[in-house]
């Protein structure tokens, strides 16, 4: 059976806020995930770059994030913004009330599990329900916001080469061709310009 391959989505900072806002901000399980969604959106890492962090990967004190196992083995260190850092506390806080120590950034917190990894299905099984409870019409995806991350700093006039720097590819080129995929802008202002004089 041929896999079906889905467009890429973006999301707009209302849709973003509104699957944060999903998030319980009091118990541990969405104070996690909303920890985990922050850095996949403000930091654009894979789903598996985000769940492999180490709590030694981020330094607060820089405001930056190590990924030491990104693609292809590479490693990359990438900044974290002060808003996106506060959400991170907040998690990092309750680990330390929960009394785990070591283990993932982002791990399990039961009783019967505590500090283990977390399996990349969970997120994948998450963001539907976050996106159903936050009213969001787009499919929510953890790649989404990598996605949306990409094209945010696109927009606001970062170089492709810096952009590719953050998003671990390999060649510019593999940039240049994301993020036309994502948002291929210049195609479509130009055909949105075009004039149509309709017959009467």
């Amino acid at each position: 059976m041929t896999r079906l391959t889905l467009p890429a989505e973006v999301y707009t900072r209302d849709e973003t806020n509104a699957v944060l806002a999903a998030c319980s901000r009091r118990g541990v399980a969405g104070i996690r995930n909303r920890a985990l969604i922050a850095v996949l959106y403000r930091c654009g890492l894979r789903v598996g770059e985000a769940l492999a962090l180490k709590p030694a990967d981020l330094d607060r004190a820089t405001g930056t994030v190590r990924v030491l196992r990104g693609k292809g083995g590479k490693a990359r260190t990438v900044g974290i913004d002060v808003g996106a850092l506060a959400i991170v506390e907040q998690w990092l806080t309750k680990r330390v009330t929960l009394g785990i120590r070591g283990g993932p950034l982002f791990c399990t917190f039961s009783a019967h599990s505590k500090g283990l990894a977390i399996d990349p299905s969970y997120v994948r099984h998450l963001l539907p329900r976050l996106r159903k409870k936050a009213n969001v019409a787009k499919r929510v995806h953890a790649h989404g916001f990598r996605h949306t991350h990409a094209v945010e700093l696109d927009r606001e006039g970062v170089s492709t080469r810096t952009i590719q720097g953050v998003l671990g590819h390999s060649s510019v080129s593999t940039t240049n061709t994301y993020l036309l995929h994502l948002e291929p802008r210049e195609v479509v202002d130009t055909m949105r310009s075009r004039e149509w004089k309709q017959p009467l």
